[in-house]
């Protein structure tokens, strides 16, 4: 496979199109996956998908041949889409208060509870915008903190703060789903 991807970038950069086609074949489903991570809804992740694809075929010279191809895929679309919802600023605010008394534990995962994957992706985009961002970076990228910080330029107690009330918002949504399926 990897022979052969290497070929298919090489037809990318000579602008070939059965090479574009194959390469978003490919790596479409993951990278739209991410999308619908990241966006409140099905039309703006369609849209980022659709714009971050056409950077990943602009700059795919740029691909220096090392390392992940879709690592290097996924940064085009994580970068795409942070710009997309810093636009969106207006709409949203990142509770830059870092409170000390908040109960912080950094590797609690969500317990594992029976739940579809399509549910549990409505849930993360029903999340407020600056939660959704630091909760997708921190689980599902498995960023650090302080790299959280920077990228979206806020502090790494704020990020901190922000990946807790996620997972709780997160938690009382899904609790309340199965209380109701037992009562």
């Amino acid at each position: 496979m990897e022979d052969n991807l290497d070929l298919l970038i090489k037809k990318c950069i000579d602008n070939d199109r059965g090479g574009q086609l194959r390469i978003y074949q490919l790596f479409s489903p993951v990278l739209y996956g991410i999308c619908l991570k990241y966006m409140k809804n099905e039309d703006d992740a369609k849209d980022v998908f659709q714009e971050a694809f056409i950077i990943v075929f602009q700059k795919i010279s740029q691909y220096k041949f090392e390392g992940s191809f879709e690592g290097w895929m996924k940064r085009i679309f994580i970068n795409k889409l942070i710009e997309t919802l810093k636009k969106k600023k207006k709409d949203y605010h990142f509770l830059d208060v870092f409170d000390p008394e908040t109960e912080i534990i950094e590797e609690e995962e969500l317990e594992t509870i029976p739940i579809t994957q399509e549910k549990l992706i409505e849930y993360i985009q029903d999340l407020p915008d600056q939660y959704r961002m630091v909760f997708n970076l921190f689980v599902f990228e498995k960023m650090k903190h302080k790299e959280i910080g920077e990228m979206l330029q806020i502090s790494e107690g704020t990020s901190k703060s922000n990946l807790n009330r996620a997972k709780k918002i997160l938690q009382t949504r899904i609790l309340a789903v199965l209380n109701f399926k037992t009562a």
